[in-house]
């Protein structure tokens, strides 16, 4: 199985686990006289053999990760990369989005608000990152379907 595929994988088990918890509490409750449309003892079943079938793929996903390189690093140093390079354009992002607003003055005597910072050159920061996140991703995204699950 390539390390994409348990990616996959993974996620569909998530969504499956989800499902299950609203079907239990949906079926944790029943007016008195009646039965559940489903038995919980059953859907608690089925939802830790998800969970247990969970745990085991992200361990191997994890080693996976942790062992295989691309271009000499590991897949996990290009994933935290990869994770912290989004946070800081999103909040580079944020900072640029208030100091562009542009805010109005009726009069001469209001407040004059002005940016701190360089709007141009903190944008081209944020493109230049865009581009290298982008890059990094598809090279993760390029190993995930070469490289084997361990």
């Amino acid at each position: 199985m390539k390390l994409a595929e348990a990616l996959q994988a993974r996620s569909d088990l998530k969504k499956q686990l989800n499902q299950l918890e609203y079907r239990m509490s949906s079926n944790a409750l029943v007016q008195e006289g009646e039965q559940p449309n489903e038995k919980p003892s059953e859907l608690f079943k089925q939802y830790n053999d998800g969970l247990k079938q969970l745990e085991e793929l992200i361990i191997r996903i994890n080693l996976t990760n942790s062992r295989a390189k691309v271009e000499g690093v590991t897949l996990t140093e290009l994933i935290a990369r990869r994770d912290t390079l989004k946070q800081k354009i999103d909040a580079y992002r944020s900072v640029l989005s208030t100091a562009s607003s542009n805010t109005s003055r009726a009069t001469r005597t209001e407040i004059k608000v002005l940016s701190t910072i360089n709007v141009e050159s903190f944008q081209k920061d944020v493109d230049r990152m865009s581009k290298e996140l982008r890059e990094l991703d598809n090279r993760i995204q390029e190993a995930n379907w070469k490289i084997e699950l361990k």
